[in-house]
């Protein structure tokens, strides 16, 4: 049994936590649980849907893999030392530790990050460069042993990367068939360089 651990913090994104949680909680073998300081609900950037930890940081002190979501919350949350400090301990015993969109920063202020190739959302991914990361303009990027997705929806293929590298491909592939995730976007404006101008300043005013 591998456990998961997914923490959740004020105003994080629901799909950073949401997508890679069915990717993860439909395999074998994978136990995923929402950590906080507190068991309680915690609500997402939009205020209207709430997650429940359902176990604290001192309850999980040695979990198999760490997802760290992202969200307009990420800024407040690089100043809770209760999360930053569970991030550094827990990461000595992670087989992976990973992070999707702007969760990269949270790995960043653990100190985790020197030195390391690793993504984000495109609107804040070169300031990963302030905390010594060196940015990379790649959907999801794997050094070592820990794991960074770009924006949002890029969690999804984390986790279905990460879930090969835990079981192997086949499994990955059955789940990725039983979600059936097959992206068929009905515009091609899900990155910079394919959006139409003027778009960047526009979408950005939505996750600010």
């Amino acid at each position: 049994m591998r456990n998961i651990a997914i923490p959740l913090y004020p105003r994080f994104t629901a799909l950073d936590v949401v997508g890679p949680y069915t990717v993860l909680a439909f395999a074998p073998e994978c136990k995923v649980s929402f950590v906080a300081a507190e068991r309680v609900p915690v609500s997402d950037d939009r205020g209207t849907l709430s997650l429940t930890a359902n176990a604290t940081y001192a309850e999980v002190s040695h979990p198999d893999v760490v997802l760290v979501p992202g969200g307009p919350g990420t800024i407040e949350a690089l100043a809770d030392q209760q999360l930053i400090g569970w991030l550094q301990g827990v990461h000595q015993h992670t087989q992976w530790t990973t992070s999707v969109c702007s969760g990269s920063f949270l790995l960043a202020a653990a100190g985790l990050l020197p030195g390391v190739r690793a993504t984000s959302h495109w609107g804040w991914r070169e300031r990963l460069a302030d905390f010594g990361a060196v940015p990379v303009e790649e959907r999801v990027v794997f050094d070592g042993r820990i794991v960074t997705a770009a924006g949002v929806s890029a969690g999804i293929d984390m986790a279905l990367a990460l879930l090969a590298e835990l079981h192997d491909p086949t499994i990955a592939q059955a789940v990725q068939l039983a979600i059936e995730y097959d992206p068929q976007p009905p515009f091609g404006a899900g990155s910079p360089a394919t959006a139409p101008a003027g778009m960047t300043d526009a979408a950005l005013a939505l996750i600010r």
